[in-house]
């Protein structure tokens, strides 16, 4: 049941735990959503939260964007241009999709990238995969920052590695060398 005894589906505001189970996501989680500014609660008398309903959409919106990689500065942003106190529509979505896609088809082309160059070389300087012994030779790659800095290169930016060194088995092979 909703507020008031209604049905929750007549419901116009629910409680944390009527939005924390319909729309799958911890209380906590809630909580931290709102203190980021993602979504907003009114206090009754009692102090309790209060949620419109048009929360459950916007929280479906989150996880949705959550899962395929949207920081959630984005979704912020994203959710700031849409009006207070009115259910995300479908034009809503594909307006905030459509934001996002050229970032989310960069993350694609890294996890393509990625998953056909597991088991070779990454570019982190350790030069102990025997499968890609001089992919990085002298460490050029560690010029440009920690990590594996074949997995976070630009593929707009030019090549780190110099004209004059072997480019190793793993850039002969994904073309990037």
């Amino acid at each position: 049941m909703g507020g008031e005894g209604r049905p929750l589906h007549l419901a116009k505001e629910l409680t944390v735990g009527q939005v924390s189970a319909r729309g799958g996501v911890a209380v906590t989680a809630l909580h931290f959503y709102e203190s980021k500014g993602l979504i907003r609660s009114r206090r009754t008398a009692g102090n309790q939260r209060r949620y419109a309903r048009d929360t459950l959409r916007r929280v479906a919106l989150i996880r949705a964007a959550q899962r395929v990689g949207v920081s959630l500065g984005a979704i912020r942003e994203a959710l700031a241009q849409l009006p207070e106190r009115r259910t995300p529509n479908r034009e809503d979505w594909a307006q905030l999709s459509e934001s996002w896609r050229a970032d989310l088809d960069a993350r694609i082309h890294q996890l393509v990238a990625l998953r056909e160059g597991l088991t070779d070389c990454i570019g982190c300087g350790c030069l102990s995969i025997a499968a890609c012994p001089l992919a990085n030779p002298f460490d050029v790659l560690g010029q440009e920052g920690p990590g594996p800095r074949r997995l976070v290169h630009n593929p707009e930016e030019p090549d780190p590695q110099p004209a004059n060194a072997d480019p190793g088995p793993c850039h002969k092979r994904h073309g990037t060398g």
